[in-house]
């Protein structure tokens, strides 16, 4: 499959992003994808509610990447001052390993800098997560040498003790070096 449109999500989205994201982060038995943390923290990542609070947020926009009438992906946007964090890149895990990620984070990037004139990109990962951490550096991302305990308010329950946060940062094209 590929994303043949993008677009903003909308509040009666929420159903199936919330799906789409707990599947692709913390998948049941029997649905695995390319990559995902149900080995380091259990419970879902997001629920519906939570996913209409970041539609309605403002200065925050989650994107969608469309398969026809598919949601194939999302990635999470927002926005402090000249700097925006991108959160919960998600693939369907069925979808994963064919560029659907690239494509989306490479939209989301565009979108920040034209709809916001960011000068960064900022990003926290979980470290234990290799394969993910690569795939970031492989997009330009940096390692800020920020790293911090996993948040004892996030989504989930850490299954490995002192489970850390890293944070990457990414100039924004035309941003300060």
């Amino acid at each position: 499959m590929e994303i043949d449109t993008f677009r903003s999500a909308r509040p009666d989205d929420a159903e199936a992003i919330a799906r789409l994201v707990n599947q692709a982060f913390r998948p049941r038995t029997g649905i695995a994808g390319w990559t995902h943390e149900a080995h380091l923290v259990a419970g879902d990542r997001i629920d519906p509610a939570r996913v209409r609070q970041i539609v309605a947020a403002e200065d925050c926009v989650l994107l969608l990447g469309m398969g026809g009438t598919e949601i194939v992906a999302c990635v999470q946007l927002e926005r402090a001052g000249t700097r925006v964090s991108i959160g919960m890149l998600a693939v369907a895990p069925d979808c994963q390993g064919g560029g659907l990620g690239k494509a989306m984070l490479a939209h989301a990037e565009a979108h920040a800098v034209q709809r916001w004139q960011v000068e960064k990109f900022v990003m926290r990962v979980l470290p234990a997560r290799a394969e993910l951490l690569a795939f970031y550096l492989r997009r330009g991302y940096r390692r800020s040498g920020e790293v911090s305990d996993y948040p004892v308010n996030a989504a989930g329950v850490p299954l490995q003790p002192e489970l850390k946060i890293e944070t990457l940062e990414k100039n924004a094209p035309g941003g300060i070096r």
